[in-house]
C-alpha cells in the first residue's frame, strides 16, 4: 500500500501548531537495534580503544551502509557509556537523530513529528479543540516566524503579526535553536503564560509579548449574508471537511440570491492539497489546471479541478493578505489566473513547496520531505514570492486598533464596481514588484 501523500505546507500552527497531512514509509527501523538498547560499560574508551559497535547494531544496518553508520553507532554507544545522567532516553536520541538528518536539507521545510505532535496538528487543522497561543508559524528560517494569528486567539489579541520573528522564549535566546524546537517551547496548557520576544520588520528594537495560552476551537468556515446583499464566506483552514462545510455555506447563501460573493482567505495558513483542489473546484469548471507541481528535473505535474462546483458564475472577490499561505495561495492564484476573481488585500506569504509526508511504522510519527514547488496555472512561482493582489490595500495597526477593515471595504467596493460595470478602485502603491512567470 502506498503510504506517502503530498500536502501543502505553509500552515503550521504552534499550538501554535502546524498544519499537515500525513502518511508513511521512512527508513528508521534500520537505525536501531531490535531491542532499542546497547551494552553499558564503565570503561572510558581511549583513542587506542575506540568504542565497539555491538554486532546487533551492525547487522541491523543495511550491508551497503554498515561502514557509513559506524560513527553513528559509536556515538550511540559513547552516550550510553559516558553521559553523566543515566539511563539515557533512547526515544529522544532517536528523534534527535531524525531531526538532525532533516535539518541538513537546505530546500523547503523538512520535518519530523512524533505521534503526539501529529495528533495535535491534526486537531488544529481540522478545527478541533487544542491548547496554545493560536498562531500559524513557519519553522523554515533562522527563527520561528509567525505566518498568521488565528482569529480571536490569544496570539491575535496580543497583537502578533505575520512576519514576526520569535527570537526569545521566556527570556531564553533562540539564536541557533532549531525553529521546531522553539515551537515546542511555545506549546503549553490552557491558562499558562509564555513570554515571547518579538523582532518585527518595521520595529528596530525587539519587544516582549506576554501571552496566556488558552483552549482554542477554530471553525473551518464562517459565513453571512450581508445587509448590502453580498454573500461573505471566510475559510480559516483547509482541514478534512473544509470542502463539505464550504459547499454547505455556499448553498445556503446562494439560495438567498446574493449580488456577489466575497471569499476571505486572509490569515489562512493552508492545509491539505486535496482540499485546495476541492475548494477551487467550487468556483471553476471541471478539468481546469488548479496548480502545477514542478520537480527538480523540470517535469510539471497537473492538479485538475474535480467537479462542477456550486458557485461557478457568481461575481466574486477574494481577500488575501500576508497571512494567506500555501493552499490559500493555490486557490487564490488559480482564481486570479483564470480571471474568475479579483484579489484584494496584501501580497501573500509565498509558501509554495510540496512536502511528501511519510508515516513511520508502529505509530512513531511522520517525516515530511520537500519534493517539488507549486506553480499557478500561468506557471507563476509561489515560493518566496507570493501572489500580488489586483487591488493592493494595507491593513495597519491603527486600523486594527480602531476596529476598521479597509481591505474588506475595498473588496466590497471592487465587487460593486464589477456588478455595476464601473471603474475598479485604484490600488495603493505596492511594496514589491508583481511576480512573473518563470522560465
Amino acid at each position: 500500500m502506498e503510504k506517502t501523500i503530498k500536502i501543502v505546507i505553509g500552515i503550521f500552527v504552534a499550538v501554535i501548531l502546524l498544519s499537515g497531512s500525513f502518511a508513511g514509509g521512512f527508513i528508521v527501523g534500520h537505525l536501531m537495534p531490535s531491542n532499542g538498547l546497547v551494552p553499558f560499560s564503565n570503561e572510558i574508551p581511549t583513542p587506542d580503544t575506540p568504542p565497539t559497535v555491538a554486532p546487533e547494531q551492525q547487522t541491523s544496518t543495511p550491508s551497503e551502509l554498515q561502514t557509513l553508520f559506524i560513527p553513528f553507532w559509536q556515538t550511540w554507544t559513547l552516550i550510553h557509556e559516558q553521559y553523566v545522567v543515566q539511563p539515557v532516553d533512547d526515544v529522544k536520541l532517536l528523534e534527535g537523530a531524525i531531526n538532525g538528518m532533516l535539518q541538513t536539507l537546505d530546500v523547503g521545510r523538512n520535518y519530523y513529528l512524533n505521534a503526539e505532535q501529529y495528533e495535535q496538528e491534526n486537531a488544529v487543522l481540522n478545527g478541533k479543540d487544542y491548547e496554545g497561543i493560536g498562531a500559524y508559524v513557519d519553522t523554515q528560517g533562522d527563527y520561528l516566524t509567525v505566518i498568521s494569528p488565528i482569529k480571536d486567539s490569544p496570539a491575535a489579541k496580543a497583537g502578533l503579526r505575520p512576519g514576526d520573528q520569535i527570537i526569545a522564549i521566556d527570556g531564553k535566546d533562540m539564536t541557533g535553536i532549531p525553529p521546531e524546537d522553539a515551537r515546542q517551547k511555545v506549546i503549553g496548557p490552557d491558562g499558562t503564560v509564555v513570554v515571547l520576544t518579538i523582532l518585527r520588520k518595521d520595529t528596530e528594537v525587539p519587544f516582549d509579548v506576554s501571552i496566556t495560552r488558552a483552549k482554542i476551537t477554530t471553525p473551518l468556515v464562517e459565513s453571512e449574508m450581508r445587509s448590502d446583499g453580498i454573500a461573505y464566506v471566510r475559510l480559516n483552514t483547509f482541514g478534512d471537511t473544509a470542502d463539505q462545510e464550504l459547499r454547505a455555506a455556499l448553498t445556503e447563501l446562494l439560495a438567498q440570491n446574493p449580488k456577489g460573493l466575497i471569499f476571505d482567505l486572509r490569515y489562512n495558513g493552508g492545509g491539505y492539497l486535496y482540499q485546495g483542489i476541492a475548494i477551487t473546484s467550487e468556483f471553476l469548471p471541471a478539468g481546469q489546471v488548479v496548480v502545477y507541481e514542478k520537480y527538480a528535473d523540470g517535469n510539471l505535474e497537473e492538479n485538475i479541478s474535480t467537479s462542477n462546483g456550486v458557485a461557478l458564475d457568481i461575481p466574486m472577490v477574494v481577500l488575501v493578505n500576508e497571512g494567506s499561505a500555501s493552499a490559500s495561495e493555490i486557490v487564490a492564484g488559480a482564481l486570479q489566473d483564470y480571471g474568475r476573481a479579483k484579489l484584494v488585500g496584501a501580497i501573500t506569504y509565498g509558501k509554495g513547496s510540496v512536502q511528501s509526508v511519510n508515516m513511520l511504522d508502529n505509530d512513531k510519527g511522520l517525516v515530511a520531505i520537500t519534493s517539488a514547488q507549486w506553480l499557478t496555472p500561468k506557471q507563476r512561482l509561489i515560493q518566496d514570492i507570493g501572489l500580488t493582489p489586483d487591488i493592493y490595500v494595507e491593513y495597519t495597526q491603527a486600523d486594527f486598533d480602531a476596529n476598521l477593515d479597509p481591505q474588506l471595504d475595498a473588496a466590497v467596493e471592487t465587487l460593486l464596481a464589477i456588478l455595476n460595470n464601473t471603474a475598479i478602485p485604484t490600488s495603493m502603491p505596492m511594496p514589491t514588484p508583481v511576480n512573473t512567470p518563470i522560465p
